[in-house]
């Protein structure tokens, strides 16, 4: 079990250096925010953070929604309806930070 004041977080509970997630990091965060992380949520998860690594910005929830989208066979309606069943209030306040992205500015929450 991570303890979460381990690490440097803004007010809102993101991470301030995404660099400092890891899996059992996620489990506490997920936690945090009423969730178990099931196996649904690691492709999604391991996108962000694979698209975290290449642009060092968080992935909008359009790419995610493409992702799955293309992961699953679905359409992109279908994909966002999952999105939001797995991340009950919503893609920024809960997907992002689950995956140690730091807070997107600026953005729709989904």
């Amino acid at each position: 079990m991570q303890d979460l004041t381990e690490y440097n977080r803004d007010v809102e509970g993101y991470l301030v250096d995404p660099e400092d997630w890891n899996e059992p990091l996620a489990q506490e965060l997920a936690t945090e925010e009423g969730l178990e992380l099931g196996d649904e949520y690691w492709p999604i998860l391991g996108f962000m953070r694979d698209y975290w690594q290449e642009h060092k910005t968080a992935p909008d929830v359009r790419h995610v929604m493409k992702f799955m989208a293309e992961k699953v066979g679905v359409d992109k309606k279908q994909a966002k309806q999952h999105l939001f069943k797995l991340f009950p209030y919503g893609y920024v306040k809960q997907a992002c930070k689950i995956a140690g992205m730091q807070r997107p500015r600026g953005w729709s929450t989904g």
